[in-house]
């Protein structure tokens, strides 16, 4: 989570990624290794000898926004110590923005209290190998 994180905020290179996230090479490397196998994100070369890539989300890593989002709002919520370590903006008019879910046939802001579920779409799921 804290490698996508890092991808949404715009860190793309592997020892930049490694010095803000505090981690191992290999572990780091093993776990871009399955993300990418996963589809969430591609390397794309930016150095070639030695060979040296770039990380960016796919469309499916950036589909996990808003998973993400959630649970920043909830760690602030339990666990921030005052504000928020992070303030979402909207980045056209710098708008602090609030986590919400909104209907769009009623076009209002739906709270928690007002969300139901029903069954959806049967899938099969496979693990990855």
């Amino acid at each position: 989570m804290l490698i996508l994180r890092d991808l949404f905020r715009g860190v793309r290179r592997f020892e930049q990624l490694r010095k803000d996230l505090g981690i191992a090479k290999n572990i780091l490397s093993d776990r871009l290794s399955k993300l990418h196998q996963a589809g969430i994100i591609h390397q794309q070369p930016y150095q070639n000898n030695p060979v040296r890539h770039e990380y960016f989300l796919t469309e499916k890593g950036i589909d996990l926004s808003p998973s993400l989002v959630a649970l920043m709002h909830w760690g602030d919520r339990w666990y921030a110590q005052g504000n928020p370590p992070t303030i979402l903006t909207h980045s056209v008019c710098d708008t602090a923005l609030q986590q919400f879910t909104h209907c769009p046939h009623c076009d209002i802001p739906v709270s928690p209290d007002q969300i139901a579920s029903r069954p959806g779409e049967i899938r099969s799921y496979k693990r990855p190998a």
